[in-house]
């Protein structure tokens, strides 16, 4: 089966054409960071008129990088949540309509479960049941996944997500937008000795997560240290380095608990190579397997979408007409095959 996946949930078009024999065919994204940039933060209208602008234009190149055409799709995914409500009712208004154009099924991705499936685009993927992580700009959760549809949150954020708080430190220190990937690039030139900030809650028992803490901590030390360019450096480097060992801690207490011996990190926060490096070690320490997907594939991307739909429509599951979006789902309301 070939199928067309559109993912419009906030800030970047992805499309992609991943067919269930040749694996992926095609794909492209176009983010929208230089539009946002300025105003410090996504702008949902913003995003919504340029999903419109984007989408079908995008869907020309993949089906050009392919060698296809439209009348090949043999069905179509789109990312139904969560999201932005306006950014998702353009792909999935898209996405139905190109469903019914073309005679295929169409279906809704959970965003999520794409992130969760990601590395299953790779030539080496993980066998289920695996522990996952998945750590973006709105999600810091601990998932059992024993399938396709079959999750189980162990571990959640009781407020920011590690993404969120790391693009909330950014701004803290006048990095601009997006705030994650500048702050990592500053801390590089950190000294890693000049401060230390706390690993919340590490010392209580369970997987649940805390990040909001750790930016109170560096306004504090903002203000007590001043703001010139090498604290700001050195602040950075304390941030990252306390949010990379909270969570590679969690993972190995979680991997423990679990008993599983794979480890899968999907989210946008897996790009950061700091967080890498230690949960390999981590896990070549303790004899786990880990999995990344490629750094494209990290942050959001349509491939994931086509992937998951594919897997999805193949399993039998179809939907009845019509368009329903949901900007809060749940990962653990979603249903298996």
């Amino acid at each position: 089966m070939l199928v067309l996946g559109i993912e419009t949930s906030c800030d970047e078009t992805g499309i992609a054409l991943y067919d269930a024999k040749r694996g992926l065919l095609a794909h492209t994204i176009y983010s929208q960071t230089d539009i946002h940039a300025k105003w410090g933060g996504v702008v949902p209208e913003l995003a919504s008129r340029d999903h419109v602008r984007k989408a079908v234009p995008l869907i020309d190149e993949v089906l050009i990088k392919a060698g296809i055409t439209c009348k090949d799709i043999e069905g179509v995914a789109y990312t139904k949540g969560p999201g932005l409500v306006g950014a998702l009712l353009i792909g999935a208004m898209l996405g139905r309509t190109l469903g019914f154009a073309l005679g295929v099924p169409t279906i809704g991705v959970h965003h999520l479960e794409g992130h969760l499936l990601a590395p299953f685009l790779e030539l080496n993927p993980p066998a289920f049941p695996f522990l996952a992580l998945l750590v973006s700009g709105g999600h810091t959760e601990l998932v059992k996944v024993e399938g396709l549809g079959k999750y189980e949150i162990i571990g959640d954020t009781l407020d920011d997500a590690a993404g969120e708080a790391f693009d909330k430190t950014a701004k803290l220190l006048g990095l601009g937008y997006p705030g994650g990937a500048a702050l990592a690039k500053l801390a590089e030139k950190g000294d890693p000795k000049r401060f230390h900030f706390p690993r919340p809650m590490i010392d209580r028992p369970g997987l649940d997560f805390s990040f909001s803490g750790l930016k109170t901590f560096a306004l504090h030390t903002v203000e007590s240290h001043g703001n010139d360019n090498q604290t700001k450096a050195d602040i950075a480097r304390a941030f990252e380095d306390a949010v990379v060992e909270t969570l590679t801690i969690k993972c190995r207490r979680a991997l423990q608990q679990t008993g599983f011996r794979t480890l899968v990190i999907a989210g946008g926060v897996g790009a950061n190579s700091a967080l890498r490096h230690a949960l390999h070690e981590m896990c070549k320490k303790h004899e786990a397997a880990l999995y990344f997907p490629r750094l494209e594939f990290c942050t959001d991307n349509g491939a994931m979408i086509a992937y998951v739909g594919c897997q999805r429509l193949m399993a039998g599951e179809r939907e009845a007409f019509g368009v329903e979006v949901f900007p809060r789902w749940p990962l653990d309301q979603l249903q298996g095959s």
